[in-house]
């Protein structure tokens, strides 16, 4: 697997634009199956996640086509109602074309999704949400089998606000007889951009972003064109990867309301932060305040921007306390970056991270997604040569992140595998 190599002290200054939402992205790309014609979808970033989802449309039948900024997806001819089990375990949101699937066919199988390994993420809450709109399950040997003669609305109470599950359930009940009402529903930004995506194609879908989403059943949908919105989680990456350098971006393609309590936290780091209506300017101290964290759903801290805050923390003046309260094993990243000097101690969901003077380069494994980005805003500080190993992680989710790094300063490339 490829590594990048960052040779750390280099202060980032410069200007970036922010790339399409992955996680926007993948829901919006299941629900292309529905409309049995062809959706142009704009600003879909260049992730591994995306090119997965893309194979597994071309694999149930979809056509694909590819230019640039512009994606075209003709799912007219779909003719397999299963999602390939090798494409299913590379990443945990596969799960997301089930709902869709479900909706057009009203039957599917998949196996059990992979993904990254930062805790529990059971589909338990997918699967009940598919039940109650009257699916029946069969799982046998890893497989699950949901089929169904009719799809009829329901009331459906999340235990947790799950974004996938509520997801799934929208993109399933699109179809329904009657009236869906989610409750407890998940109220981050990407579920309304899926929501505007789906509406924009004829559906009925009112109240996403809220916690009570009601979609009433419609008969068919209509070909469509969409823009996906931008990438907070990675809006978020940059400006802490700055921060962490003592440095000064201006990033553009951002939307302000997604990105409020990460904004909030660098502010109280010492960062001075000016915004705009769609760029924000961020000018780092010399030196970083320690500050306290607690990862919450949407609109509180976000369980993905932990991993990459907790990176600049460790060169933070004073003790700084993260609790994650989302996934249980999302420090796993931490024992490497204890390699480079890092001072933390973790008990349970809560770390304590004590802020040292400087980092040291090391050779060092990213262990998911976000834990791959927090080595290398670490990297970008550490004093020598860091090499971060298994980056194909960090490639699923951020869209030529070494080439915006570069043009901001950094020095990073990348090295092939043998």
């Amino acid at each position: 697997m490829p590594s990048y190599i960052i040779e750390g002290g280099k202060r980032l200054e410069g200007e970036a634009t922010v790339s399409g939402s992955k996680n926007a992205s993948l829901p919006i790309l299941a629900a292309t199956i529905l409309n049995n014609g062809i959706t142009k979808l704009y600003n879909v970033p260049e992730i591994r996640d995306t090119k997965i989802t893309q194979e597994i449309l071309k694999f149930l039948g979809c056509k694909v086509k590819k230019s640039k900024g512009k994606i075209e997806i003709n799912s007219k001819n779909i003719t397999k109602k299963e999602i390939p089990e090798h494409l299913m375990h590379q990443m945990r949101s596969t799960v997301i074309l089930a709902g869709a699937i479900l909706a057009r066919f009203k039957e599917v199988t998949f196996s059990y999704p992979g993904g990254c390994d930062i805790g529990s993420r059971p589909i338990d809450l997918h699967l009940s949400g598919f039940e109650k709109l009257g699916i029946n399950i069969v799982k046998n040997a890893g497989f699950i089998v949901c089929k169904c003669d009719k799809i009829v609305g329901a009331n459906i109470n999340l235990d947790f606000p799950s974004v996938g599950a509520t997801e799934n359930i929208i993109l399933a009940s699109v179809f329904a007889e009657g009236e869906t009402n989610i409750t407890n529903a998940a109220m981050e930004p990407e579920i309304v951009d899926l929501a505007n995506c789906l509406n924009k194609m004829g559906a009925k879908i009112e109240g996403a972003g809220t916690s009570n989403i009601k979609i009433i059943g419609v008969k068919r949908l209509n070909e469509v064109s969409y823009t996906i919105m931008p990438d907070r989680i990675e809006a978020g990456s940059l400006l802490c990867m700055t921060a962490i350098t003592g440095g000064k971006i201006k990033l553009n393609n951002v939307i302000l309301d997604h990105i409020n309590p990460i904004v909030n936290k660098l502010e109280e780091t010492g960062c001075k932060i000016v915004k705009d209506k769609s760029s924000i300017l961020l000018e780092a101290p010399k030196k970083l305040k320690a500050v306290d964290i607690k990862t919450m759903p949407y609109p509180g801290f976000p369980t993905d921007m932990q991993s990459v805050f907790a990176s600049i923390l460790t060169v933070a003046k004073g003790t700084s306390i993260i609790v994650e309260n989302i996934f249980e094993n999302r420090y796993k990243y931490m024992s490497e970056l204890k390699k480079m000097g890092a001072k933390i101690t973790i008990e349970g969901r809560t770390a304590v991270i004590k802020g040292v003077r400087k980092l040291t380069g090391a050779k060092v494994l990213s262990t998911d997604l976000r834990g791959g980005a927090a080595l290398v805003s670490a990297a970008l500080v550490a004093k020598g040569e860091t090499e971060i190993t298994n980056i194909d992680y960090i490639l699923r989710g951020y869209e030529a992140l070494d080439e915006k790094l570069r043009k901001l300063g950094a020095n990073i490339k990348i090295k092939e595998g043998d």
